[in-house]
């Protein structure tokens, strides 16, 4: 024992007669590292004290990780025990312990040379581009190295500083691509700041050329030139837009904006009125975001406002009462692109700029009515708004009619509107005090003034007697309906249950104002 050093005594003090150990056995007891014990029993071995098993002994070992799960992995090792006097093999348990020879030495990885050597050569001869683990895995298949052997090796040559390794960056670390992680060797002789560089522009190229093959990364690449893009322009990008420019599901977007933010740092998210997310490059300007902002917030506002809500549910109104009472009517339909526009709405073409539209406008219903057999049909087209309507937007809708190509015609007398044209503005409210001074100075009403263009007034009132005769109670009327309803979707479902149960229409109309409420609070947050 005198021969022996400390960690030597050490761990041949545990071993007993007959007593079957491994090397992690023999370190718990010991307390001793697993490094210094591996290289006790090997010398003990070699000197004669003990006896190890010929073959190794294999098990899966299985570990929990808390949030990444359970992981397992197989475990390799010998055991070992006191060498009997004079014996230089025993058998026992089924294990067969053989004394130190050169032919029971592990011979694993020997014989066909190192797999990490292998690797790391790889990546350093092919420094001039990036390779996915994977492809990797697969070009050295023939040397026997498998996907496993090359992420386990990478990831100590990365600990070094000697591969740049590049995959899906969450809050808890990286995920891989789906053809495994980026690899790239880290030119050592040039400063370390310039060879990282020249890793990661390897790797951008790699992601691209990966575009054709994989649509995830594709999508991620529009994402970041659109906002790249836009940061320039000083734009914000809404999360609608993006999934327009992709042409995919709100699903698919999701996963390839949560991607594009892994993947490229540089990308923000800002969320206005904590509820409208839009997108941006972190190169813009603080001054410049925040005027982008503040452009934004204006422009939601507008848009997502109470006047605009109860606008859009007055267009609704209008055409739910046209679809239901018109008999005989043929409707005009469009197709819209992705489908985002009622197919009865109609964008028709204009001639001529009129109020700021120069090729188009949209109108609301378009149907025709045939009389009678053999006579001609009349075509009528649908105009609605909310609020008070004025002279000024019963010229506009006279204008869009008149240098329309569907609805308008050139005559000897200028433009004019086809025969058989007829137009229907809608409105909440006319103006009664507004009277119109004709050219030979005869004054005339909004209604009067109106009918000499051809074209109708429709006021709410003159909905609200419907359902007066339908058998609404008094206080049900489409200006409330307007208010309260949520959307437009919602306010045909609730003229639809009104009509067909007239007698529960002012319960409807309250559960409608209950269920609602949060929209009505958060239009006053955007008022503000």
């Amino acid at each position: 024992m005198s021969r022996l050093g400390p960690v030597q005594r050490k761990t041949l003090a545990v071993f007993q007669v007959g007593r079957q150990m491994s090397l992690n056995q023999v370190a718990k007891e010991t307390g001793i590292p697993n490094s210094l014990v591996g290289d006790a029993l090997r010398r003990l071995w070699q000197r004669g004290y003990l006896l190890r098993t010929d073959k190794p002994l294999r098990e899966v070992n299985r570990a929990f990780r808390g949030r990444a799960g359970i992981s397992s992995n197989m475990r390799t090792y010998y055991l070992y025990i006191l060498r009997p006097s004079e014996e230089d093999s025993v058998r026992m348990k089924n294990y067969h312990f053989v004394q130190y020879a050169k032919k029971h030495l592990d011979e694993r990885g020997r014989r066909y040379g190192s797999k990490a050597k292998k690797i790391l050569d790889f990546l350093r001869e092919n420094k001039n581009r990036a390779w996915f683990s994977n492809e990797v895995a697969k070009t050295l298949k023939g040397k026997r190295v498998k996907p496993s052997d090359v992420m386990t090796n990478v990831r100590r040559f990365e600990d070094k500083g000697l591969v740049y390794v590049r995959g899906y960056r969450t809050d808890y670390g990286e995920t891989p691509f789906r053809d495994g992680y980026l690899l790239t060797w880290i030119d050592q002789s040039k400063p370390r700041e310039q060879a990282l560089e020249e890793a990661i522009q390897r790797t951008e190229l790699a992601l691209k050329e990966n575009e054709s093959v994989s649509p995830i990364v594709h999508r991620v690449r529009v994402i970041r030139d659109i906002l790249f893009e836009s940061t320039k322009l000083r734009e914000l990008v809404s999360f609608e837009y993006i999934k327009n420019k992709l042409n995919c599901s709100d699903h698919e977007t999701e996963t390839a904006i949560s991607r594009a933010i892994q993947l490229y740092p540089d990308i923000r998210e800002v969320k206005l009125f904590n509820a409208y997310r839009y997108y941006y490059h972190n190169s813009m300007p603080t001054d410049e975001l925040n005027a982008a902002i503040a452009m934004k917030e204006n422009y939601i506002r507008k848009v997502k406002g109470s006047a605009n809500r109860i606008g859009h549910n007055w267009e609704a109104c209008v055409e739910w009462f046209i679809d239901t009472l018109t008999t005989g009517a043929h409707f005009w339909v469009q197709r819209h692109r992705n489908n985002a526009m009622d197919p009865k709405r109609i964008t028709i073409h204009l001639i001529k700029s009129v109020g700021g539209r120069k090729y188009n406008a949209e109108v609301d219903r378009v149907w025709e009515v045939t009389p009678a057999p053999l006579l001609q049909p009349t075509t009528y087209v649908l105009e609605c708004k909310w609020g008070l309507i004025r002279k000024k937007d019963v010229d506009d809708f006279f204008n869009i009619i008149l240098w329309s190509k569907e609805f308008g015609v050139d005559t000897p007398e200028g433009r004019k509107m086809k025969q058989g044209i007829v137009g229907v503005f809608a409105g909440s409210a006319f103006d009664p005090k507004e009277k119109v001074q004709l050219k030979d100075g005869i004054v005339i009403s909004l209604a009067t003034y109106a009918a000499r263009m051809n074209i109708q007034l429709l006021k709410a009132s003159d909905f609200n007697e419907k359902l007066r005769k339908r058998g609404c109670s008094e206080n049900v009327n489409v200006q409330k309906i307007c208010r309260f309803a949520k959307e437009e979707k919602e306010v045909k479902e609730i003229l639809n249950s009104i009509w067909n149960n007239p007698r529960k229409s002012e319960e409807l109309l309250s559960q409608i104002a209950e269920k609602n409420k949060k929209v009505y609070e958060f239009e006053k947050i955007l008022s503000q």
